[in-house]
């Protein structure tokens, strides 16, 4: 139990401050005024929706981090400028940054060299393809579901210039307790994560029965099963095969699918739920990560579909 203890303390110390900076950085930047600014840079991009302004703040700071934008959403509903629904729809829409950071500093320096050009272009895709396919929900979803807020949190702020060192301070007794709140359900649910994850619980997304059923060669089953426990070392694994016409581009891009497809559920319980939960709370935090894997498998069924109908 005691080593369980210190594997989460080394896998969730660096989020938590990452959560700390987020949090009390974006709380200093409201109390200066600044996010304004920024929401004046994006803020066309929402003309058209019924995203409240707050969000196009927030999805300008996601560009940098995705914790740091979640932690200004927090702040914007503690505030009550933005409800459930719009606080729901602001975090799935800073999400979609995240696919342009992970296609610099994942796909194209590593997917594209092990996979190729033809194959890993294809991996490539699939992301451009699933951001662009969640920010279309998230924007039909804002005109469905959402009326025009116009409340903007910096409104909630005294209009008194405010010096550096008391933006400090406020931010910090304004986010003291809900950090401390994040914190204990972060760990806790990491905690009950990594007990789950050493009693086998995962094991369940098992993709061998299923293999034969999608008519893959039976040695990509290594890297198909790989994929699933590291999408790094299935592709390492997938890549000579595609070399040495051990299996097809088609074929290969079926391994591909159907590995993030099972592979999707495991990362998002076991890193993106404790994250969300503890930013966000159980229900919305569930919510939104439900909805937003449920959006990337989807897509990638629906490729998978077109990909099995032509082999």
């Amino acid at each position: 139990m005691f080593s369980i203890f210190l594997k989460v303390l080394d896998f969730a110390v660096p989020i938590l401050i990452m959560i700390f900076v987020g949090l009390f950085g974006t709380g200093v930047l409201i109390e200066l005024g600044f996010m304004q600014k920024f929401s004046g840079l994006v803020r066309p991009l929402f003309k058209y929706t019924n995203l409240p302004d707050t969000c196009a703040s927030s999805f300008m700071v996601a560009l940098g981090s995705t914790v740091a934008a979640n932690s200004m959403v927090v702040n914007f509903k503690e505030g009550g400028c933005i409800n459930e629904r719009e606080t729901m729809l602001c975090a799935l829409l800073n999400s979609t940054p995240a696919y342009i950071r992970e296609i610099v500093t994942y796909q194209i320096p590593i997917v594209l060299p092990a996979l190729g050009p033809v194959v890993g272009g294809f991996y490539v895709m699939v992301f451009i393809l699933t951001a662009i396919v969640k920010v279309s929900a998230v924007l039909i979803l804002s005109k469905i579901f959402l009326k025009k807020n116009r409340c903007m949190y910096e409104d909630n702020i005294s209009s008194k210039k405010v010096s550096l060192k008391d933006a400090i301070k406020k931010s910090l007794k304004r986010n003291r307790k809900l950090f401390t709140k994040i914190a204990i359900i972060y760990l806790s649910m990491t905690t009950l994560v990594f007990i789950l994850k050493e009693r086998g619980a995962f094991e369940i997304f098992n993709v061998l029965p299923l293999a034969e059923l999608f008519g893959i060669p039976p040695e990509s089953i290594v890297p198909l099963t790989s994929y699933v426990a590291s999408p790094i070392l299935g592709i390492s694994l997938l890549g000579p095969m595609i070399s040495n016409n051990g299996i097809s581009y088609i074929q290969a891009m079926i391994v591909l699918m159907l590995g993030s497809m099972f592979m999707l559920p495991v990362f998002s319980i076991r890193t993106l739920l404790p994250r969300y939960i503890s930013i966000f709370g159980p229900r919305i935090g569930i919510r939104i990560v439900a909805f937003s894997t449920g959006i990337s498998i989807f897509v990638r069924f629906c490729i998978l579909l077109i990909l099995l109908s032509i082999a």
